[in-house]
């Protein structure tokens, strides 16, 4: 990592939405699809990337139609998402 910043959640789209899991014990697919305007593979491709990394857990309910995913950071995901805030203010200077 260079100076501290972790490439996983530097990405503008995943750095957006670790922002929005940061604050709230979990949200849905559906939430971060609409506050982060992106398309459901996009998102889906963003959030597969944080839960591989470890970053975030989702847990899936229902079928078909109604079926529905919900995302929460866990704890190595506020570690990494905390330390990588760190990084920023440092880069640029506050």
């Amino acid at each position: 990592m260079i100076g501290g910043l972790d490439p996983v959640i530097h990405a503008p789209k995943r750095l957006a939405a670790m922002a929005i899991l940061a604050n709230a014990p979990s949200v849905s697919f559906r939430f971060l699809r609409e506050q982060l305007d992106l398309a459901e593979s996009d998102l889906s491709k963003q959030m597969s990337t944080l839960e591989s990394a470890g970053y975030v857990t989702s847990t899936k309910g229902g079928r078909g139609k109604g079926a529905s995913t919900t995302y929460k950071m866990t704890t190595a995901g506020q570690q990494a998402y905390d330390a990588h805030c760190a990084a920023l203010r440092t880069l640029i200077g506050r």
